[in-house]
């Protein structure tokens, strides 16, 4: 897997439509003052929300941030991703934008414009697109590369072997490789074989970790915090984390958390990190997001791996 220690990695998805800008503003500020780094979005985010019916509210906010903030561009990493954005307002997912040559250029062309960089750090194809040949999405993402416009690539929520055959593809093509990975991955876990709610998310399987461990890959996770639900009564956790594995994983993680004077948020976070994991933490206010920089100071130890992996 990546070398480089594991990083919190912003997660943007709602800002510009859930969060308001000052509130963005301040959670961004916040951030880098924390010593973080990595700012993850899409340019579909966040369609769902924004009355508009098409993304790029986030990577607008963002853009805004940097323009106001002198020097904030060299403290910070950008990370985005091209595939979901639709093309007409409220058509999703029939009018996604996709993976082919002429959609990723596109498409990164608007996310620069909307962030107002001339480079983006990492690049995401957001999902798979089975209509489209590999190689030409490969392609593109080598282009990109070579032009300078993307310095690296990745993949989030392919499947492994999809991974290796373009990385395959791009060796032939002489070409930049994907050299990241992005999955859905926590402390809990659903039950096997249980279709998730949430349409495009994909679970980091172990297959995934043994080819970023295999080939240095770095390996980015989201929903990490359950979207709150480890800390937050009124948000339960989806129905199919309702087993017995759940409930024994939940009473270890209380007792870790007051072994080590941290929230269940940081332990959780610290399991990820310790595993070479770079965990997105989607935010809405200041307090979250100094919570989840504190995690970087939480030390598991193997004893407390091994507690969990027995809980499981």
């Amino acid at each position: 897997m990546n070398t480089t220690d594991p990083q919190i990695v912003l997660g943007t998805m709602d800002f510009g439509t859930r969060v308001d800008p000052d509130r963005a503003f301040a959670i961004l500020d916040s951030f880098v003052a924390g010593g973080g780094v990595w700012l993850d979005t899409a340019n579909c985010y966040s369609f769902w929300t924004d009355p508009s019916g098409v993304g790029g509210a986030s990577e607008r906010l963002i853009g805004a941030w940097l323009r106001a903030r002198p020097g904030a561009r060299d403290a910070v990493r950008i990370a985005t991703k091209v595939r979901q954005n639709p093309l007409v307002p409220h058509s999703w997912p029939k009018s996604a934008e996709g993976l082919s040559a002429r959609a990723v250029h596109a498409g990164v062309e608007e996310s620069l414009g909307r962030l107002g960089v001339d480079h983006i750090d990492l690049l995401w194809a957001h999902a798979e697109d089975r209509t489209v040949p590999l190689e030409e999405t490969v392609g593109a993402f080598g282009e990109l590369t070579a032009k300078g416009l993307a310095l690296r690539v990745g993949a989030a929520n392919h499947a492994a072997w999809r991974v290796e055959r373009a990385r395959s593809f791009a060796r032939e093509q002489r070409v930049e490789p994907w050299t990241a990975l992005q999955l859905r991955h926590s402390l809990v876990q659903p039950r096997p074989l249980t279709p998730l709610a949430e349409a495009g998310h994909r679970m980091l399987a172990a297959e995934d970790l043994d080819l970023a461990r295999s080939e240095g890959l770095a390996v980015w996770s989201y929903s990490s915090l359950m979207w709150g639900s480890y800390v937050r009564a009124d948000k339960p956790l989806p129905q199919t984390y309702d087993h017995p594995g759940t409930i024994q994983v939940l009473a270890v993680l209380d007792d870790i958390a007051d072994e080590l004077s941290a929230t269940r948020n940081q332990v959780v976070l610290a399991w990820l990190m310790r595993q070479g994991i770079d965990p997105i933490v989607g935010v809405s206010r200041v307090e979250q997001i100094e919570e989840a920089l504190a995690a970087r100071r939480v030390r598991l130890s193997d004893e407390h791996l091994a507690r969990f992996n027995e809980a499981r």
